[in-house]
Protein backbone atom coordinates (compact mmCIF):
# COMPACT_ATOMS: atom_id res chain seq x y z
CA UNK A 1 0.00 0.00 0.00
CA UNK A 2 1.18 3.05 -0.63
CA UNK A 3 2.17 6.14 1.73
CA UNK A 4 -1.15 8.15 0.54
CA UNK A 5 -3.41 4.86 0.96
CA UNK A 6 -2.02 4.91 4.71
CA UNK A 7 -2.57 8.01 5.38
CA UNK A 8 -6.41 7.74 4.16
CA UNK A 9 -6.72 4.65 5.72
CA UNK A 10 -5.84 6.12 9.05
CA UNK A 11 -8.24 9.11 8.79
CA UNK A 12 -10.64 7.37 7.76
CA UNK A 13 -10.13 4.76 11.22
CA UNK A 14 -9.61 7.21 12.83
CA UNK A 15 -12.66 9.48 11.98
CA UNK A 16 -14.82 6.04 12.56
CA UNK A 17 -13.05 6.17 16.23
CA UNK A 18 -14.35 9.33 17.09
CA UNK A 19 -17.95 8.63 15.36
CA UNK A 20 -18.32 5.91 17.88
CA UNK A 21 -16.66 6.87 20.66
CA UNK A 22 -17.60 10.82 20.93
CA UNK A 23 -18.59 11.01 24.85
CA UNK A 24 -21.81 13.18 24.12
CA UNK A 25 -23.79 10.75 21.17
CA UNK A 26 -21.60 7.81 20.72
CA UNK A 27 -23.00 5.69 23.10
CA UNK A 28 -27.18 5.80 20.98
CA UNK A 29 -25.33 5.21 18.17
CA UNK A 30 -23.71 2.09 19.38
CA UNK A 31 -26.85 1.04 21.07
CA UNK A 32 -28.96 2.15 17.26
CA UNK A 33 -25.81 -0.04 15.73
CA UNK A 34 -26.57 -2.87 17.86
CA UNK A 35 -30.35 -2.77 17.12
CA UNK A 36 -30.17 -2.40 13.45
CA UNK A 37 -27.43 -5.69 13.42
CA UNK A 38 -30.03 -7.35 15.74
CA UNK A 39 -32.87 -6.56 13.09
CA UNK A 40 -31.12 -7.47 10.48
CA UNK A 41 -30.20 -11.17 11.59
CA UNK A 42 -34.04 -11.40 12.74
CA UNK A 43 -35.17 -10.21 9.22
CA UNK A 44 -31.91 -12.59 7.99
CA UNK A 45 -33.50 -15.81 9.21
CA UNK A 46 -37.08 -14.74 8.56
CA UNK A 47 -36.14 -14.73 5.07
CA UNK A 48 -34.07 -17.68 4.69
CA UNK A 49 -37.90 -19.22 5.84
CA UNK A 50 -39.63 -17.58 2.78
CA UNK A 51 -37.62 -18.75 0.67
CA UNK A 52 -37.04 -22.80 2.46
CA UNK A 53 -40.62 -22.90 2.07
CA UNK A 54 -41.23 -21.79 -1.64
CA UNK A 55 -38.52 -24.04 -3.03
CA UNK A 56 -40.34 -26.70 -0.59
CA UNK A 57 -43.51 -25.75 -2.49
CA UNK A 58 -41.78 -25.71 -6.07
CA UNK A 59 -40.17 -29.11 -6.06
CA UNK A 60 -43.65 -30.41 -4.78
CA UNK A 61 -45.28 -28.88 -7.70
CA UNK A 62 -42.60 -30.04 -9.92
CA UNK A 63 -42.82 -33.83 -9.12
CA UNK A 64 -46.39 -33.97 -9.64
CA UNK A 65 -46.02 -31.75 -12.91
CA UNK A 66 -43.90 -34.79 -14.23
CA UNK A 67 -46.57 -37.29 -12.50
CA UNK A 68 -48.72 -35.75 -14.46
CA UNK A 69 -46.92 -36.42 -17.85
CA UNK A 70 -45.69 -39.88 -17.00
CA UNK A 71 -48.92 -40.92 -16.24
CA UNK A 72 -52.41 -40.43 -18.28
CA UNK A 73 -55.20 -39.12 -16.02
CA UNK A 74 -58.88 -39.40 -16.85
CA UNK A 75 -60.45 -36.00 -16.41
CA UNK A 76 -63.68 -34.38 -16.20
CA UNK A 77 -65.15 -32.86 -18.99
CA UNK A 78 -66.13 -30.22 -16.44
CA UNK A 79 -62.51 -30.01 -14.86
CA UNK A 80 -61.28 -29.75 -18.68
CA UNK A 81 -63.06 -27.14 -19.70
CA UNK A 82 -61.91 -24.61 -16.47
CA UNK A 83 -58.25 -25.87 -17.20
CA UNK A 84 -58.59 -24.50 -21.09
CA UNK A 85 -60.45 -21.60 -19.97
CA UNK A 86 -57.45 -20.79 -17.86
CA UNK A 87 -54.67 -21.39 -20.27
CA UNK A 88 -56.91 -19.16 -22.87
CA UNK A 89 -57.17 -16.22 -20.52
CA UNK A 90 -53.13 -16.21 -20.16
CA UNK A 91 -52.67 -15.96 -24.26
CA UNK A 92 -55.82 -14.17 -25.55
CA UNK A 93 -57.05 -10.90 -25.79
CA UNK A 94 -60.78 -11.79 -26.03
CA UNK A 95 -61.33 -15.80 -24.44
CA UNK A 96 -65.06 -14.79 -23.93
CA UNK A 97 -65.20 -14.87 -27.85
CA UNK A 98 -64.09 -18.74 -27.91
CA UNK A 99 -66.55 -21.24 -27.50
CA UNK A 100 -65.01 -24.98 -25.59
CA UNK A 101 -66.58 -28.06 -25.75
CA UNK A 102 -64.56 -30.85 -24.31
CA UNK A 103 -65.70 -34.50 -24.19
CA UNK A 104 -63.73 -37.67 -22.96
CA UNK A 105 -60.15 -35.42 -23.46
CA UNK A 106 -60.87 -34.14 -26.87
CA UNK A 107 -61.32 -31.02 -27.14
CA UNK A 108 -63.14 -28.51 -29.98
CA UNK A 109 -62.31 -24.89 -30.16
CA UNK A 110 -65.05 -22.24 -31.98
CA UNK A 111 -65.32 -18.79 -32.78
CA UNK A 112 -63.16 -15.63 -33.69
CA UNK A 113 -59.80 -15.15 -32.68
CA UNK A 114 -57.17 -12.64 -34.22
CA UNK A 115 -54.67 -14.06 -36.46
CA UNK A 116 -51.36 -12.49 -34.62
CA UNK A 117 -52.92 -15.15 -31.62
CA UNK A 118 -53.69 -18.70 -33.28
CA UNK A 119 -50.53 -20.23 -32.86
CA UNK A 120 -50.07 -19.37 -29.54
CA UNK A 121 -53.67 -19.99 -28.56
CA UNK A 122 -53.38 -23.59 -29.91
CA UNK A 123 -50.06 -24.22 -28.64
CA UNK A 124 -50.74 -23.55 -25.39
CA UNK A 125 -54.01 -25.41 -25.08
CA UNK A 126 -52.06 -28.59 -26.41
CA UNK A 127 -50.10 -28.42 -23.44
CA UNK A 128 -52.93 -28.56 -20.98
CA UNK A 129 -52.84 -31.40 -18.64
CA UNK A 130 -55.63 -33.88 -20.01
CA UNK A 131 -56.01 -32.98 -23.22
CA UNK A 132 -55.64 -35.70 -25.79
CA UNK A 133 -56.87 -34.07 -29.01
CA UNK A 134 -57.42 -30.67 -30.36
CA UNK A 135 -59.99 -29.84 -33.34
CA UNK A 136 -59.40 -26.35 -34.62
CA UNK A 137 -62.91 -24.73 -35.43
CA UNK A 138 -61.39 -21.09 -34.69
CA UNK A 139 -62.15 -18.10 -37.45
CA UNK A 140 -59.12 -16.08 -37.97
CA UNK A 141 -59.28 -11.96 -38.88
CA UNK A 142 -56.11 -10.00 -39.33
CA UNK A 143 -57.75 -7.02 -37.09
CA UNK A 144 -60.97 -6.97 -34.91
CA UNK A 145 -62.65 -4.36 -38.00
CA UNK A 146 -65.96 -4.01 -37.06
CA UNK A 147 -66.39 -7.95 -35.71
CA UNK A 148 -67.98 -7.17 -32.35
CA UNK A 149 -66.66 -10.38 -30.22
CA UNK A 150 -63.11 -8.91 -30.89
CA UNK A 151 -63.46 -5.25 -29.66
CA UNK A 152 -61.28 -4.09 -26.80
CA UNK A 153 -59.52 -6.77 -25.38
CA UNK A 154 -55.83 -6.40 -23.54
CA UNK A 155 -53.16 -8.64 -25.41
CA UNK A 156 -51.78 -11.56 -22.90
CA UNK A 157 -48.29 -12.16 -23.37
CA UNK A 158 -48.68 -15.83 -21.93
CA UNK A 159 -46.36 -17.71 -19.41
CA UNK A 160 -42.91 -15.02 -19.42
CA UNK A 161 -39.68 -16.77 -17.78
CA UNK A 162 -39.27 -15.97 -14.02
CA UNK A 163 -36.44 -13.37 -14.49
CA UNK A 164 -38.39 -11.56 -16.93
CA UNK A 165 -41.49 -11.21 -14.77
CA UNK A 166 -42.08 -8.18 -12.81
CA UNK A 167 -42.02 -10.00 -9.37
CA UNK A 168 -39.57 -12.22 -8.70
CA UNK A 169 -40.27 -15.52 -6.79
CA UNK A 170 -38.46 -15.94 -3.08
CA UNK A 171 -36.51 -18.90 -4.66
CA UNK A 172 -35.35 -16.80 -8.16
CA UNK A 173 -34.15 -13.76 -5.82
CA UNK A 174 -32.28 -16.54 -3.63
CA UNK A 175 -30.52 -17.89 -6.54
CA UNK A 176 -30.20 -15.05 -8.40
CA UNK A 177 -28.66 -13.26 -5.36
CA UNK A 178 -26.02 -16.08 -4.95
CA UNK A 179 -25.35 -15.31 -9.03
CA UNK A 180 -24.80 -12.17 -8.66
CA UNK A 181 -21.96 -12.48 -5.77
CA UNK A 182 -20.07 -14.96 -8.21
CA UNK A 183 -20.01 -12.12 -11.42
CA UNK A 184 -19.50 -10.12 -9.13
CA UNK A 185 -16.65 -12.13 -7.63
CA UNK A 186 -15.22 -13.54 -11.15
CA UNK A 187 -15.49 -9.60 -12.44
CA UNK A 188 -13.42 -8.14 -9.60
CA UNK A 189 -10.40 -10.74 -10.48
CA UNK A 190 -10.32 -10.02 -13.84
CA UNK A 191 -8.70 -6.18 -14.87
CA UNK A 192 -9.78 -3.54 -17.76
CA UNK A 193 -13.64 -3.42 -19.41
CA UNK A 194 -14.22 -6.72 -18.83
CA UNK A 195 -13.78 -6.62 -15.12
CA UNK A 196 -15.75 -3.62 -14.85
CA UNK A 197 -18.60 -4.61 -16.97
CA UNK A 198 -19.08 -7.70 -15.23
CA UNK A 199 -18.95 -6.47 -11.88
CA UNK A 200 -21.34 -3.72 -13.07
CA UNK A 201 -23.76 -6.56 -13.92
CA UNK A 202 -23.44 -8.28 -10.74
CA UNK A 203 -24.02 -5.36 -8.65
CA UNK A 204 -27.52 -4.71 -10.63
CA UNK A 205 -28.24 -8.39 -10.11
CA UNK A 206 -27.53 -8.00 -6.79
CA UNK A 207 -29.63 -5.17 -6.07
CA UNK A 208 -32.62 -6.18 -8.36
CA UNK A 209 -32.49 -9.32 -6.40
CA UNK A 210 -32.40 -7.50 -3.33
CA UNK A 211 -35.42 -4.80 -3.78
CA UNK A 212 -37.42 -7.17 -6.10
CA UNK A 213 -38.10 -3.69 -8.31
CA UNK A 214 -37.31 -3.70 -12.27
CA UNK A 215 -34.34 -2.31 -13.32
CA UNK A 216 -35.94 0.63 -14.52
CA UNK A 217 -37.21 1.45 -11.08
CA UNK A 218 -33.87 0.96 -9.89
CA UNK A 219 -31.99 3.37 -12.08
CA UNK A 220 -35.41 5.75 -12.06
CA UNK A 221 -36.14 5.37 -15.64
CA UNK A 222 -39.66 5.68 -16.88
CA UNK A 223 -42.14 5.99 -14.50
CA UNK A 224 -42.34 5.94 -10.40
CA UNK A 225 -39.74 4.50 -8.42
CA UNK A 226 -41.08 4.43 -4.73
CA UNK A 227 -44.44 4.50 -3.32
CA UNK A 228 -45.30 5.01 0.37
CA UNK A 229 -48.85 4.58 2.05
CA UNK A 230 -49.84 5.97 5.17
CA UNK A 231 -53.33 6.01 7.40
CA UNK A 232 -54.09 8.07 9.55
CA UNK A 233 -56.70 9.43 12.03
CA UNK A 234 -57.06 12.72 13.25
CA UNK A 235 -59.38 13.95 15.89
CA UNK A 236 -60.36 16.36 13.99
CA UNK A 237 -63.59 17.69 11.41
CA UNK A 238 -63.10 16.64 8.34
CA UNK A 239 -63.60 20.23 6.75
CA UNK A 240 -61.11 21.32 8.90
CA UNK A 241 -58.54 18.63 7.68
CA UNK A 242 -59.31 19.11 4.24
CA UNK A 243 -58.86 23.29 4.36
CA UNK A 244 -54.96 22.65 6.45
CA UNK A 245 -53.83 20.52 3.58
CA UNK A 246 -55.04 22.81 1.00
CA UNK A 247 -52.82 25.48 2.90
CA UNK A 248 -50.03 23.71 1.43
CA UNK A 249 -47.85 27.25 1.88
CA UNK A 250 -48.35 25.96 5.65
CA UNK A 251 -46.04 22.62 4.82
CA UNK A 252 -42.63 24.12 6.25
CA UNK A 253 -43.78 25.05 9.42
CA UNK A 254 -44.54 21.35 10.68
CA UNK A 255 -42.45 19.62 7.69
CA UNK A 256 -39.03 20.16 8.41
CA UNK A 257 -37.43 18.74 4.88
CA UNK A 258 -39.64 21.40 3.20
CA UNK A 259 -37.74 24.52 2.57
CA UNK A 260 -40.88 26.57 0.85
CA UNK A 261 -44.14 26.33 -0.65
CA UNK A 262 -45.59 29.09 -2.69
CA UNK A 263 -49.14 28.96 -4.42
CA UNK A 264 -50.81 30.37 -6.87
CA UNK A 265 -54.33 31.14 -7.67
CA UNK A 266 -54.91 28.45 -10.70
CA UNK A 267 -53.97 25.38 -8.53
CA UNK A 268 -50.34 25.57 -9.22
CA UNK A 269 -47.28 25.42 -6.46
CA UNK A 270 -43.57 25.77 -6.60
CA UNK A 271 -41.76 23.48 -3.63
CA UNK A 272 -38.26 24.33 -2.39
CA UNK A 273 -37.26 20.91 -0.38
CA UNK A 274 -34.06 19.93 1.17
CA UNK A 275 -32.78 16.79 0.63
CA UNK A 276 -29.45 14.27 1.10
CA UNK A 277 -25.86 16.10 2.28
CA UNK A 278 -27.87 19.56 2.23
CA UNK A 279 -28.75 19.80 -1.49
CA UNK A 280 -32.00 21.82 -2.27
CA UNK A 281 -34.34 20.61 -5.29
CA UNK A 282 -36.95 22.35 -6.46
CA UNK A 283 -39.78 21.79 -8.48
CA UNK A 284 -43.54 23.00 -9.61
CA UNK A 285 -46.44 21.19 -9.16
CA UNK A 286 -50.01 21.24 -9.83
CA UNK A 287 -53.21 20.14 -8.41
CA UNK A 288 -55.30 17.68 -10.53
CA UNK A 289 -58.28 16.46 -8.64
CA UNK A 290 -59.91 18.07 -5.83
CA UNK A 291 -63.23 17.23 -4.11
CA UNK A 292 -63.76 19.67 -1.04
CA UNK A 293 -63.63 17.29 2.16
CA UNK A 294 -63.22 14.31 0.24
CA UNK A 295 -60.44 14.33 -2.05
CA UNK A 296 -57.35 16.39 -2.99
CA UNK A 297 -54.48 15.43 -5.69
CA UNK A 298 -51.20 16.76 -7.07
CA UNK A 299 -48.01 15.98 -9.21
CA UNK A 300 -45.11 17.08 -10.16
CA UNK A 301 -45.30 19.29 -13.82
CA UNK A 302 -43.03 17.36 -16.43
CA UNK A 303 -39.48 17.82 -16.36
CA UNK A 304 -39.19 18.27 -12.80
CA UNK A 305 -36.09 17.89 -10.97
CA UNK A 306 -37.95 15.41 -8.68
CA UNK A 307 -40.93 13.89 -9.93
CA UNK A 308 -43.18 13.21 -8.11
CA UNK A 309 -47.21 12.87 -6.74
CA UNK A 310 -49.45 12.69 -4.30
CA UNK A 311 -53.53 11.68 -3.40
CA UNK A 312 -55.04 12.23 -0.18
CA UNK A 313 -58.69 10.84 0.88
CA UNK A 314 -60.82 12.40 3.15
CA UNK A 315 -63.00 10.53 5.24
CA UNK A 316 -65.37 11.28 8.25
CA UNK A 317 -65.43 8.30 10.64
CA UNK A 318 -67.77 10.59 13.07
CA UNK A 319 -67.16 11.59 16.75
CA UNK A 320 -64.89 15.04 14.90
CA UNK A 321 -62.73 12.76 13.36
CA UNK A 322 -61.48 12.25 10.49
CA UNK A 323 -59.27 9.30 8.84
CA UNK A 324 -56.16 10.31 5.85
CA UNK A 325 -55.08 7.72 3.38
CA UNK A 326 -52.23 9.24 2.06
CA UNK A 327 -50.81 7.60 -1.12
CA UNK A 328 -47.18 9.24 -2.21
CA UNK A 329 -44.75 8.55 -4.87
CA UNK A 330 -41.52 9.74 -6.03
CA UNK A 331 -39.23 9.12 -8.57
CA UNK A 332 -35.57 9.91 -7.06
CA UNK A 333 -32.50 10.38 -9.21
CA UNK A 334 -30.96 7.53 -9.64
CA UNK A 335 -34.43 5.94 -8.71
CA UNK A 336 -34.21 3.34 -5.91
CA UNK A 337 -30.37 2.95 -6.00
CA UNK A 338 -30.36 6.93 -5.42
CA UNK A 339 -32.67 6.15 -2.64
CA UNK A 340 -31.12 3.67 -0.81
CA UNK A 341 -28.07 5.87 -1.20
CA UNK A 342 -29.92 9.01 0.22
CA UNK A 343 -30.82 6.72 3.37
CA UNK A 344 -27.05 5.99 3.92
CA UNK A 345 -26.93 9.69 4.63
CA UNK A 346 -29.98 9.77 7.14
CA UNK A 347 -32.49 11.31 4.56
CA UNK A 348 -35.16 8.04 4.75
CA UNK A 349 -38.53 10.39 3.10
CA UNK A 350 -40.93 7.36 4.96
CA UNK A 351 -39.65 8.19 7.81
CA UNK A 352 -39.33 12.18 7.61
CA UNK A 353 -43.46 11.26 6.42
CA UNK A 354 -43.97 9.57 9.31
CA UNK A 355 -42.62 12.24 11.85
CA UNK A 356 -44.45 14.97 9.30
CA UNK A 357 -47.78 13.36 10.11
CA UNK A 358 -47.45 13.14 14.03
CA UNK A 359 -46.44 16.82 13.90
CA UNK A 360 -49.24 17.77 11.90
CA UNK A 361 -51.35 14.89 13.87
CA UNK A 362 -50.41 17.22 16.88
CA UNK A 363 -51.34 20.39 15.04
CA UNK A 364 -54.57 19.45 14.65
CA UNK A 365 -55.43 17.58 17.87
CA UNK A 366 -53.33 20.11 20.57
CA UNK A 367 -52.97 23.35 18.49
CA UNK A 368 -49.02 22.92 18.61
CA UNK A 369 -46.42 21.36 16.15
CA UNK A 370 -42.52 21.85 15.90
CA UNK A 371 -41.05 21.79 12.20
CA UNK A 372 -38.43 24.37 11.23
CA UNK A 373 -39.79 26.56 14.02
CA UNK A 374 -42.90 25.92 16.83
CA UNK A 375 -46.28 26.58 15.29
CA UNK A 376 -49.88 26.75 16.90
CA UNK A 377 -52.69 26.40 14.72
CA UNK A 378 -53.37 30.15 15.50
CA UNK A 379 -50.41 31.01 14.22
CA UNK A 380 -51.05 29.78 10.64
CA UNK A 381 -55.00 30.95 10.87
CA UNK A 382 -55.07 34.11 13.24
CA UNK A 383 -58.95 34.07 12.65
CA UNK A 384 -58.75 33.94 8.84
CA UNK A 385 -61.28 32.00 6.31
CA UNK A 386 -60.30 29.10 3.99
CA UNK A 387 -59.73 31.30 1.54
CA UNK A 388 -57.05 32.72 2.90
CA UNK A 389 -55.89 29.92 4.02
CA UNK A 390 -55.53 28.08 0.66
CA UNK A 391 -53.66 31.22 -0.79
CA UNK A 392 -52.05 33.06 1.76
CA UNK A 393 -51.41 36.35 2.07
CA UNK A 394 -49.80 38.33 -0.91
Amino acid sequence: MTRAGWVLGGVGFGAGVMYWADPRSGRSRRAHAREKARHGIFGAADALEVVARDMEHRARGLVFKLRGRLYEEEVEDVTLEARVRSALGRVCSHPGAIHVLCRQGRVELNGPILAGELKRVLAQVRRVRGVRELNDGLESYPEAGSHPYLQGGVGRPGSRPELLQRNWSPTARFLAGLGSLGVMGYGLSRRGVLGSVLGGMGLLLGLRSLTNLELRQLMGVGGTALTFHKDITVHAPVNEVFAFWQAMHNFPRFMRHVEEVRMTKEGRSSWKVRGPAGIVFEWDAVITRIEPGKVLAWKSVEGAMVENAGIIHFEDVGGGRTRLDIRLSYNPPAGAIGHAFAKLLGADPKKQMDDDLLRFKSLMELGKATGHETVTRDELVPGRGVESWVYGDR
